[in-house]
């Protein structure tokens, strides 16, 4: 018997609503179990799954709007089902929607739901003929919930990031996170311009299309691309996926070819990799908390033949004695919100809450304490989250400076000049509309980090910030 694609989105839909797993990790390990499938095939799954995921407050927005029963009361399976049913109806024209209907209400015959198939086919053939006129809130009396809806973003989001960022520049954010971005992959610096050139050409001959970063040359966006493993190079270790965010990040902590670095919350392992190269009469020691994540680093690395590295299970929150002082950078990517990475992983949205972020935060100063230190008196701490929020961000960065031993340092040597640019130029926005500083920084302070901002530049949401060590 042949596998039912509707019915595999359908299993990881509820699986996820039930928090089993990570969207990201289930939808790989569904599509390497069934990697017989057609190239098509698999598409449609990941298509349809990520879709659901990522406009569900928009779908149940219609489906209220349509349906006697709220979804909030609906079986699980059945909200699950009406869910992926209404993306395919929406945001799907190549499937027709009587198809979407009639598999819709064969799959709920098929689990067990037979008694509520007039239902399900009489949402859905409503839906399906109002398609062209679905209702949205009155965007004048109520703009917060507008927004929400349109951009399937919860409420106290869209509140957080008009008050730090104001409506304009959030409305771009929040497109920005739901605009289907390229593969960011990075080149080994190991790797020659001309062999470079030649790789992306190979990208070209196989159907996608690969183009160097505005930001970096050896980091290039790639469309098209079925899986990284078919990517000509990364096998061989040339390249491997990484976004243009987190390059910067190690870029700017200015790492210098005898460096000892300490990456302490490593996983999985892109920073540490590229501290390899750029270290490369140097060492690196790569740290995270479980086996698991520790596996990850180690089979990145071999990959991408980083031989000038250590790798250790260690919990971040504790100090090794036997490092302080002894590193002459330290890279904090701390774990936080992850609010930065919505568009890659789309059930963050609807995990994190409000009172998870002052947890976060603390967790932040602890490992912030816990490894300061590791850094030697003049050498550098690179701070950095995959987030937009200034609590865990620029509200770091005062407490790295007032309350630890460091001082901030420009990264204007460090980014490129594309980068500072944007940020000034949402600087002035900010400041045309009236929107002040969540947390007012000095001027030191604010050339040392840097907010980039999806929508804005081509990468993801991501924080960095470069102090030095007092003597």
């Amino acid at each position: 018997m042949g596998v039912n694609a509707r019915e595999l989105v359908l299993d990881m839909l509820l699986s996820l609503e039930r928090e089993e797993d990570y969207s990201h990790r289930l939808i790989k390990a569904v599509l390497d179990k069934y990697d017989y499938l057609e190239s098509r095939e698999k598409a449609f799954i990941k298509r349809l799954t990520e879709g659901t995921l990522e406009r569900g407050l928009e779908l149940d927005y219609y489906l209220n709007h349509y349906s006697s029963l709220p979804v909030d009361k609906m079986r699980p399976l059945i909200r699950c089902l009406m869910r992926m049913s209404v993306y395919q109806l929406v945001y799907m024209d190549a499937v027709p929607d009587s198809a979407v209907c009639d598999e819709a209400c064969k799959l709920a015959a098929r689990r067990g739901f037979g008694k509520l198939k007039g239902f399900v086919n009489g949402v859905l053939r409503t839906i399906s003929r109002n398609k062209e006129r679905l209702p949205l809130p009155d965007e004048d009396r109520d703009p917060v919930l507008y927004d929400s809806v349109k951009y399937s973003m919860p409420r106290w989001l869209v509140e957080l990031w008009r008050r730090e960022y104001g409506r304009e520049i959030t409305g771009e954010i929040l497109e920005g996170l739901l605009r289907i971005r390229p593969v960011s992959l990075r080149f080994s610096l190991n790797v020659p311009e001309a062999e470079r050139e030649r790789l992306r050409a190979l990208m070209g001959e196989m159907g996608m299309e690969a183009q160097p970063s505005p930001y970096l040359p050896w980091v290039c966006l790639v469309r098209g691309a079925e899986g990284a493993e078919n990517l000509p190079g990364f096998r061989e270790g040339k390249c491997t996926v990484q976004d243009i965010s987190s390059v910067l990040a190690v870029k700017a902590a200015g790492i210098r070819e005898t460096d000892f670095v300490v990456d302490v919350c490593a996983a999985p392992g892109g920073k540490s990799i590229l501290a390899c190269e750029m270290a490369g009469k140097g060492r690196v020691l790569a740290r995270d908390l479980s086996e698991e994540k520790i596996a990850r680093i180690r089979e990145n690395g071999a990959r991408m033949k980083a031989g000038n590295i250590e790798i250790q299970a260690f919990d971040g929150t504790r100090t090794d004695e036997s490092l302080l002082g002894k590193a002459d950078v330290v890279l904090l990517d701390v774990p936080c919100s992850g609010l930065g990475v919505m568009g890659k992983k789309r059930d963050i949205k609807y995990r994190i809450k409000p009172e998870n972020l002052e947890s976060l935060q603390a967790l932040q100063r602890q490992i912030a304490r816990a490894s300061a230190g590791y850094v030697k008196p003049g050498g550098t701490l690179l701070y950095s989250t995959c987030t937009i929020h200034s609590k865990e961000n620029q509200a770091m960065v005062r407490f790295l400076t007032e309350e630890l031993d460091f001082e901030p340092v420009s990264l204007k040597e460090v980014l490129p000049e594309s980068i500072l640019e944007g940020k000034r130029r949402t600087a002035l926005r900010m400041r045309e509309s009236g929107t002040m500083p969540a947390v007012p920084l000095t001027e030191a302070q604010e050339a040392a980090c840097i907010q980039l901002l999806p929508g804005i530049l081509e990468a993801d949401g991501f924080f960095m910030a470069r102090f030095r060590r007092k003597s």
